[in-house]
């Protein structure tokens, strides 16, 4: 069975093909800046094992108009007589998409027909920048891959299992019922990937986690036995830890002075909040590799900011050992989490109190793969586990497929 796995964004594509039920994909790739003349498509390979670690690799720059064209390029691509991995485009058995915001309709994997694409165009209002991105994607595929079958995988069908303690805010009660405003959490493909890895490796179906994404976005979830019982991300994605350029956790105080005394609209708000703020605004720079650099320059902002963005995952460490009651082990994945070795140590420092003693070797190495960083004495593991959230959702797209053939 081929899967096609779409991650569709504002103005990219995110894509692998798996030839299930192999987990390795036979290619990937990412198509950016669409609707700008200089949009550009990286397309990876894997054809052979001695491959898997240096695909080759093309990229080309070219104007694309709209996702549409985006999505032609890379069938052009995948159907390639010299370079392509399938033929014909009907050889797409199933495509896999992301879609960011699935409110409370969809707490699972789910085959899309008309009625569930009205429900995510209906929750558009909740995810503004993601879910009309990911709807475009789902149409295209439906034109480009006619005769497979189109599944949705929701970022907050994972969360669906906080227990309403968790999920509810302490407004009125009209507000819930009638609008639906409540935590919903996000990147939860992520979260479930990296908790069901955790699991598996110590062995411990009931295991008590806590996962940390930390990438360009980013959030933690309290998980045990496999369910999300809190997260840090809410009604949107913007509360919770300090993000790149969002701002987290933030007293309401604060909107509502800048609105009533300094005037700010609800677009320069929701743009201040969104875009301009995280370690952009600490720093004037998003990017954590830029940060580092500007630390060992000396940057005050930048030793700031980093301890800051350490201290706002401690907290909820912190937390989420209290909701879990006990901890068996901390996991960091993502782009951050992965590869930033002083954001581990500076999150993990002084917390010895709650079993989780870093060792500063480990941390620093770089190899491939799940593995532990904490002393061997360590009361609580202290994982890196590489996310694979395209992977997940070719998981969850085959599990489906699965039950209902």
């Amino acid at each position: 069975m081929n899967i096609f796995v779409v991650n569709s964004g504002s103005s990219s594509i995110k894509y692998q093909l798996f030839r299930w039920p192999a987990r390795q994909p036979i290619c990937s790739g990412l198509v950016e800046r669409i609707g700008h003349p200089n949009a550009t498509i990286t397309h990876r390979l894997f054809r052979t094992e001695a491959e898997q670690a240096a695909p080759t690799e093309q990229k080309r720059t070219l104007e694309l108009l709209d996702h549409e064209a985006g999505l032609r390029e890379v069938v052009y691509l995948l159907t390639d007589p010299a370079e392509g991995v399938i033929q014909d485009p009907a050889e797409i058995d199933v495509v896999g998409h992301r879609v960011v915001h699935g409110g409370e309709s969809f707490a699972a994997t789910t085959i899309i027909d008309e009625e569930v694409k009205a429900e995510i165009r209906r929750l558009f209002a909740l995810a503004p920048l993601h879910n009309p991105a990911n709807f475009v994607g789902i149409e295209v595929a439906e034109r480009l891959f006619p005769q497979a079958r189109q599944v949705a995988v929701f970022d907050t069908a994972f969360h669906q299992t906080l227990p309403e303690y968790a999920f509810r805010y302490a407004l009125p009660d009209a507000l819930y019922q009638e609008q639906g405003i409540r935590v919903y959490g996000f990147h939860g493909t992520s979260h479930k990937y990296v908790a069901e890895q955790a699991a598996a490796y110590l062995g411990h179906s009931d295991a008590r986690l806590i996962t940390i994404h930390l990438g360009n976005g980013c959030s933690m979830a309290a998980v045990r036995g496999g369910q999300s019982l809190d997260t840090s991300m809410g009604f949107g994605p913007l509360t919770g830890l300090v993000m790149g350029t969002r701002s987290g956790d933030l007293d309401t105080s604060v909107a509502l002075h800048l609105m009533g005394q300094l005037g700010y609209t609800v677009e320069q708000l929701s743009t201040l909040l969104n875009k301009e703020s995280g370690m952009l605004g600490l720093t004037g720079l998003s990017d954590m590799r830029d940060i580092t650099r500007a630390l060992e320059q000396g940057d005050p902002r930048a030793a700031l900011a980093y301890e800051l963005y350490a201290y706002r995952i401690r907290k909820y460490i912190g937390a989420y050992a209290a909701v879990l009651n006990g901890l068996d082990a901390v996991v960091f994945t993502a782009g951050v989490g992965e590869n930033d070795a002083l954001v581990r140590r500076l999150a993990c420092q002084n917390m010895e109190f709650f079993g989780l003693q870093l060792d500063a070797a480990k941390n620093q190495q770089r190899v491939p793969g799940l593995r532990e960083i904490n002393e061997k004495n360590s009361q609580v593991k202290i994982l890196v586990i590489p996310t694979n959230e395209e992977l997940e959702i070719a998981t969850q797209c085959a599990e489906l497929l699965q039950v209902n053939s």
